[in-house]
């Protein structure tokens, strides 16, 4: 097989890990030797144990002279963990073929000449605008400060995600809401606003398709005023909830929401609204490297007039609601189209009776 065959075997593997190892990138990684494969790793929950100790504790002593294909440059700082282009080269490894180098200024190279140093042969950028793809979340928090975030709308043909009284279930049909829950299993935490959680009274977990680890569950509200009674109340001490609030919220709404297991977290306010900017670095400093925002409306329209989406994804219906129907994002006092945000379509395919379509940004 050829180098580009085994990186992808090995992306596919590192595919498996995203939004479950934050902070760390979701790593892939696979030995061969002799044309066989003799050992396979991803990175673990949590961001340890990393993909190469792994795939190097399967391999055994086969891994000496293999070739070790590794979606990220290997670490070379000691952290919890050994450095894994230490392990490589302890275990005879003869050759790294290697997608990416790493971002993080404790390696950012000293992996790949630790390597060489030892005598390893280095190949780098097999595959690397698809490894790219896949750890641009990790990157986004390593250059930016700020996860990667992806903006998730399910509309009506004309674009509106409820009738005028807030009737709004189902306007995509299972397929669509089903495909909603396994793009929350790939991102760290799901990201509403207040309205969001007072109209909807959302859950935000991943159900029925057998996977045991949840996102956390993000949400901004800059007074606290969300129902204590509702669902995610009800489910913060099982599965993480940090609410993202303004100076102004109350010390007695913040002390109950911290009682019941709720994680706050203050941002800056602009015109009586959280600051997004502020937001996304609060959670780029938490660790967070992939968020899912599920609406609504007005924090969408902040998000993209801060030019802070990445992905756009449209899950659009056959259904037709009129203009007295609730829009699916909020005024963003634009006067010119030329000042309107622009995305690229990157993938459209049907899903059941809808339609779903990708957009990155431009």
């Amino acid at each position: 097989m050829s180098h580009e065959r085994f990186m992808a075997m090995a992306l596919t593997l590192g595919r498996r890990g995203l939004g479950r190892t934050w902070p760390n990138p979701s790593v892939g990684c696979v030995l061969v030797k002799d044309g066989i494969i003799v050992g396979r790793g991803w990175t673990a929950d949590g961001g340890r144990p990393h993909a190469e100790p792994q795939a190097l504790a399967q391999a055994g002593f086969l891994a000496r002279g293999a070739t070790a294909y590794v979606t990220l440059e290997p670490c070379a700082h000691v952290g919890q963990t050994p450095p894994c282009a230490q392990a490589l080269i302890d275990a005879g490894v003869a050759h790294v073929v290697a997608a990416l180098g790493d971002h993080d200024h404790r390696v950012d190279g000293r992996g790949f000449d630790m390597l060489r140093a030892a005598g390893i042969a280095v190949t780098t950028g097999v595959l690397a605008d698809q490894a790219a793809l896949d750890h641009r979340g990790f990157f986004s928090r390593i250059d930016q400060g700020r996860p990667l975030v992806t903006l998730k709308l399910a509309n009506s043909f004309d674009g509106r995600i409820a009738t005028a009284s807030g009737d709004s279930q189902w306007i995509t049909d299972a397929p669509a809401r089903r495909r909603v829950h396994l793009m929350r299993a790939t991102h760290d935490a799901v990201l509403i606003g207040a309205g969001t959680a007072r109209d909807d009274d959302p859950s935000l977990t991943i159900r029925d398709l057998g996977i045991d680890r949840q996102p956390v569950r993000v949400v901004v509200s800059r007074l606290l005023d969300i129902p204590m009674t509702g669902k995610l109340a009800q489910t913060a001490q099982d599965v993480p909830l940090w609410l993202c609030h303004g100076p102004q919220a109350s010390a007695e709404l913040k002390s109950a929401w911290r009682g019941i297991g709720a994680e706050l977290i203050e941002c800056r306010t602009t015109s009586h609204a959280i600051d997004v900017t502020s937001l996304l670095a609060e959670l780029g400093t938490r660790g967070l490297t992939r968020v899912f925002c599920e609406g609504g409306g007005t924090l969408a329209a902040s998000l993209l007039g801060a030019d802070m989406v990445d992905d756009l994804i449209g899950f659009t219906a056959g259904v037709v609601i009129g203009a007295e129907g609730r829009a699916s994002i909020g005024a963003m006092g634009l006067d010119r189209l030329a000042m309107a945000p622009r995305f690229r379509l990157a993938e459209t395919y049907p899903i059941g009776p809808d339609v779903m379509h990708l957009w990155r940004r431009s």
